[in-house]
């Protein structure tokens, strides 16, 4: 009887929740795991490792603002500013000890990376979501996982829930060697980490020359790659032209967009 992979996608209720920072770790030079806690967090479900939330910033020292939900979709309190939001990855939720994990990418000025760069414990922030989880069974002969530095959360669940015997193999792009986390130590995973060593973020093919370089499983395969939109268009075609992979197998995100401040990670790539 032939294995069918079925990738199962589960919706959840949207809900709005007003967290509070607990604790700030710096993983890296340019990564920051914010852990926040609060009664909101009662409820909240993220069954898939690439789930995202919707972040919402608001100015420094403000208290957060938060849409309502109605049967005509959000709407804004007036007269209050209305917060920066982007899309984050859950990259832990223990709901024994009520704690959620975000990673935030420290990169210039943008109000997510400056948020983080000064978040103390006590400083709330408003989060919606997530709205659904994409659920990726674990009988694949093999999985390959890619992604830049925004793909780090993703990918670190991704290697956490699945099975310790799969085999899986992740190329990973960050600036340089500082950038570098301890992921999987298992025989079954190898981990390629690309460094750009000065060049800019989202300008490089070190993503596809590397899947290019890889001598693949015999089997099934099921394929995730996240990041630069721009880097991933080309990783999509020679996956799906050259190597003739399932595109039901295939999960492709533009997490941002170079020269574009918030990028709609569900545009076609």
């Amino acid at each position: 009887m032939a294995v069918l992979h079925e990738v199962e996608r589960v919706r959840h209720e949207v809900r709005l929740r007003t967290l509070e920072v607990a604790k700030v770790n710096n993983l890296t030079p340019r990564m920051i795991r914010v852990t926040f806690t609060g009664p909101d967090l009662e409820g909240f479900v993220s069954l898939g490792p690439a789930d995202h939330i919707k972040v919402f910033f608001s100015p420094a020292g403000a208290e957060p603002v938060l849409p309502e939900l109605g049967p005509e979709g959000v709407r804004w309190p007036e007269g209050k500013q209305r917060p920066e939001a982007r899309d984050y990855t859950p990259r832990r939720y223990d709901s024994a000890a009520g704690e959620l994990d975000i990673d935030f990418v420290v990169h210039g000025d943008g109000p997510a990376s400056s948020w983080a760069s000064q978040a103390q414990p006590g400083d709330k922030l408003a989060i919606g979501g997530p709205r659904g989880s994409r659920l990726v069974p674990d009988d694949f002969d093999y999985y390959v996982l890619l992604g830049d530095e925004t793909t780090l959360p993703a990918i670190g669940r991704h290697l956490e829930e699945l099975p310790a015997s799969s085999r899986v193999i992740v190329l990973l792009e960050v600036a340089d060697a500082a950038e570098e986390q301890s992921l999987a130590n298992r025989d079954s995973v190898e981990v390629r980490w690309l460094h750009r060593d000065g060049a800019e973020p989202g300008s490089t093919e070190l993503l596809l020359s590397a899947l290019r370089e890889l001598k693949l499983p015999d089997g099934d395969g099921y394929f995730f790659a996240a990041g630069e939109a721009g880097t991933l268009r080309p990783i999509r075609r020679y996956l799906a032209d050259e190597l003739g992979a399932n595109k039901d197998w295939t999960s492709i995100s533009g997490y941002w967009k170079r020269g574009t401040a918030n990028h709609d990670h569900h545009e076609p790539i």
